[in-house]
This record gives structure tokens, sequence and C-alpha cells, in this order.
């Protein structure tokens, strides 16, 4: 199949490509993708690894965060006014045997920050993950900086590994006393490979008779397919305790070796129900429709209004020998008024009959017909779902 797949790519590279030169970038992005996604569905009968659809319950990452300080900066530092800074400066220089009064430190080269980093499952003692650096203070930039090591705490409280190195910052920000220019963000940086693991996270249901496997997105038909799915290879060890959970007995024979088992479990394909909904982003114009998405019989007729709103100022100018100011009666002046012009334009609009229970790609087509924009369209789905008509869930972000 892979030859195959290869060979289908490379008949549609030249149309791709042909495509590509009269659209816009995102519009091959989606393009490509739209094939590789079909393709693939081909394959797999739109089936998806149990591993895609949920997670096995305790394995998961724990978040970390500390305070610290980040020094070398060229000029970009904190302001002496930031007290926490100075105070944090002064606390650590005492701790190396040097004492010196909060107040009396003024410095540009240091920032105090905050660093988080996600400890992964079963992240081991010594084992490097990248951190996030981010200004709490009003430095400029964190660019050229180094963080200074810094304690990475748990929600228990605990501290579970420590973050030192160099920051990368993704924006570069220049000032003088004219001008200013930035690029990107500049106050946030990562520390590739900058936190070391310093205590262990134990995981005890590996040892456990049972798994509960959680689905990411709850649902009881696809809860049921997966307990159907693992009950036909294993013989009734799965059951779905409701459309979120399915607890999995560990067979006698696998529980020597349980990570094989798990690992069987996650690569089992099953077939995902998915919810008949409609994603608008109003701010970029964007749907995503479902392929579950009916609507029952219903006309559409769309028609654009257009008003035109026209201002001119005009001069008004007195006669010639027009009487002037006398007796405190004021003479003949020179006025300003406004002459407004409003223009209504409104085109026909044709009805366009949907029959019922139609599928995703015969409204693509009718709503094509009509020729309405996507703007258009976000309207048009509205009044359809406000009409009762429209058979899934409008959600607008």
């Amino acid at each position: 199949m892979a030859i195959g797949k290869v060979y289908v790519l490379e008949i549609l590279g030249t149309k791709m490509k042909n495509i590509c030169y009269k659209n816009s970038k995102l519009f091959c992005i989606i393009l490509i993708f739209s094939v590789l996604f079909s393709l693939s569905f081909a394959q797999h009968g739109e089936a998806a690894r149990i591993k895609e659809l949920c997670y096995i319950n305790g394995v998961r990452g724990n978040q970390l965060v500390g305070y610290g300080l980040v020094i070398g900066l060229q000029g970009t530092g904190d302001k002496a006014n930031t007290i926490f800074t100075t105070q944090s400066l002064a606390n650590m220089l005492e701790k190396m045997g040097l004492r010196v009064a909060p107040n009396a430190t003024k410095v540009k080269n240091v920032a105090a920050v905050i660093v988080t980093a996600d400890l992964p499952p079963f992240g081991k003692t010594g084992t490097k993950i990248d951190a996030t650096v981010s200004s709490i203070g009003d430095s400029s930039s964190l660019s050229g900086g180094v963080l200074l090591m810094t304690p990475l705490k748990g929600a228990d409280g605990e501290v579970y590994a420590v973050a030192q190195g160099p920051l990368v910052v993704g924006g570069i920000s220049a000032a003088g006393q004219g001008a200013s220019m930035q690029k990107n963000h500049t106050t946030v940086g990562r520390i590739p490979n900058g936190v070391t693991i310093e205590k262990e996270i134990g995981y005890e249901y590996i040892k456990a008779q049972s798994i509960v496997i959680s689905l990411k997105n709850p649902d009881f038909t696809t809860a049921r397919r997966i307990e159907e799915r693992i009950n036909a290879i294993y013989g009734g060890i799965s059951y779905a305790d409701d459309g979120g959970t399915i607890s999995v007995k560990i067979p006698d024979r696998e529980s020597a070796n349980p990570v094989k088992f798990i690992s069987a479990i996650e690569n089992i394909d099953v077939k995902a129900d998915m919810l008949a909904k409609i994603v608008v982003d109003e701010k970029t114009g964007t749907i995503v429709i479902g392929h579950n998405v009916r609507i029952s019989t219903v006309a559409i007729s769309q028609g654009n209004i257009s008003v035109m709103v026209k201002e001119d100022q005009k001069v008004s100018q007195p006669l010639p020998f027009a009487p002037g100011a006398a007796g405190g009666i004021a003479g003949a002046q020179t006025v300003i008024t406004p002459e407004t012009q409003i223009r209504v334009d409104e085109e026909k609009g044709k009805f366009r009959l949907i029959e019922g229970d139609v599928t995703i790609k015969e409204l693509v087509n009718v709503l094509n017909a009509v020729g309405v924009s996507t703007r258009e369209m976000i309207s048009i789905l509205q009044t359809i779902k406000a009409a009762g008509a429209l058979h899934a869930e409008l959600e607008i972000i």
C-alpha cells in the first residue's frame, strides 16, 4: 500500500502544483492534508488506535514550577524599583557569603522569572527535559540571559527537578532615543534539555490486576466499540463503566508482562464515533464541518444589502453687498453646510432547495451554487440552526 500511496501522490503532484499557483498558501496546506487523510482513511476505514482515543488512568504528566533569576542580560533586566528582583539577588549573594543591602543593589542585567516544565510519565532520575522561562518583572528582553539553578516543585510542594542554563529567545528587540523595534516575543524563552529530573513518580497501577482506560472525548458509542474490540481479541476482559471509562482486567497469562499487554491494547484499531458538529471562527472566517452533520429540508435565499453613505461639505457664501453686522445684529456670514447622500442597493436572492437528510458534500455544493462568501455562509448556518433544520452542534469560537 505504501507504493500505491506514493504513486497516487505523484499523479496528484502536478495538479496540486497548478492549484497552489492560483491559490493561497493556506489553501495548499489544507489541500495536501485532505489528500493524505483521505488516503489514510481509505486504508484504515476511518479507524484510530486506542492510544489516540484514550489514555491509561494514572499515566499523565505533572506540571512543575519554580522561581529564579536570569543573569547576563545586556541592560534589559528589571529596573531598580522592582523590589522582589533586588531582594532575590541580595538573598542569593548572602548564601554565597556576600552581604548586600537590597536597596543598595542597582543592576540592569538581572531579571526575575518563573520557570515551568512538564514532568513526563515514567521520567527517570537524570533525564533531561525542556523548560519555559517567563519574565515577571519589567524586563524588556531575556535574550542572551542565563538561568541560575532553580528548583522546580510539584503541586505537593516537593522538588522534582532542577533547571539551569542559557535561554533561547525567539524574538529580538532594539531601541534608540527616537525609535524602537521588536520582532516576536522577547520576555519568554526556553531552555532545551535544561531541566534535570531529581525525583521519580511511582506508578503502582502497573502491578495491579486491572487497568482503566479513559476516553479523551467521552462518548457512549465509542466506549462500547472499544469494549467490543478488546473482548473480541481477549475474550470478556473489558467492561465499559460509562461513556468515558473502560475497565480492563489483565489476563493471567499476561500478568507477568503487563507492559506488553498494555502496548497491545493501545494499538487496537477502533472506529470512533464523531459528534455532529460545526465549528466557526468568525474572527478569521474559518468553518469546519463534521461529516455527520445532517440538515432537514430547507429553502435558502441569500441577497446582499449594501448601504453607502456619502458626506460632502458645501460652503454657502453671502451675496454681494450683503449687510454686515450692526447694532448687535449678526450680518451675512460664510456658512459650511453638510450634504448627506444615502444609497441602498439590494441584490435579488434566489431560493435554493436543500432536500432533507443531506450530506456535508451536498450542503457544500448547494452553498457554493448560491455563490456565498465564507462570512455569508456563517450567517446562513446560524439561520438554519435557528430554524431548527440543522441537526448538529454549532460552536462559535
